[in-house]
């Protein structure tokens, strides 16, 4: 353990300059991945939450309180179905209803997918500049060998290529966690989306359901 704090300052200082902008973004994109991923994560519970207790309101057909309940939740899922409901009571077609909501889903999903494009925007700059701080290092290489002593050449330059790879390394340090992070957040954004469509598809049938039993009355 003891080697690795020793091992790891050096691996990043024999790296060069390059290494820091690698770092910056690193930083970046794993400050937005986090606070994707609560944003997300709140988002997932509390929109089940808003379902659970709606769904029973739907269900026993009392939809001047399902209004009500949906109107006053600052969930995602609240606003789409808020929406429709309002329309529910003012009109019978479901397709009114429908475009309603969707209309509600075309402002969510933005929102959810806010700033997650950026990690892996983010994972590519940090991949690219460990490539660049390498090709720089190898210039600088080729360079200062170029005008040493003929029996240190060798000895020079393997020097000079281990440390221009440690930006490549490290850049795919930085790079490989950010575009895992991308695929997870991707994933949770689909699957509110999806939950969000199915509850609309879910309550759109409710409503209609109990049109048809009111037309038959």
């Amino acid at each position: 353990m003891m080697d690795y704090i020793y091992v790891i300052p050096r691996f990043f200082q024999s790296g060069g300059p390059w290494m820091y902008p690698i770092l910056v973004v690193f930083g970046i994109g794993l400050a937005i991945a986090i606070e994707r991923y609560v944003r997300l994560t709140t988002a997932t519970r509390r929109n089940r939450k808003t379902w659970e207790d709606v769904r029973v309101i739907l269900q026993e057909g009392d939809f001047d309180r399902a209004r009500e309940v949906t109107s006053a939740s600052d969930t995602e899922l609240g606003t789409v179905l808020s929406l429709g409901l309002s329309r529910q009571g003012a009109v019978r077609r479901r397709d009114d209803i429908e475009i309603a909501m969707e209309e509600g889903m075309m402002e969510i999903i933005p929102q959810l997918e806010k700033r997650t494009p950026y990690i892996a925007l983010f994972s590519n700059m940090a991949t690219m500049l460990g490539l660049l701080g390498t090709i720089m290092g190898l210039i600088g290489a080729f360079t200062a060998v170029a005008s040493a002593n003929p029996a240190e050449k060798a000895d020079l330059l393997a020097s000079y290529i281990s440390v221009a790879m440690n930006t490549t390394a490290f850049g795919l340090i930085a790079g490989i966690p950010l575009l895992l992070l991308h695929a997870l957040l991707t994933t949770k954004t689909t699957a509110i989306v999806d939950s969000l469509e199915m509850a609309q598809v879910k309550t759109l049938n409710i409503i209609t359901e109990f049109a048809k039993q009111d037309m038959r009355d």
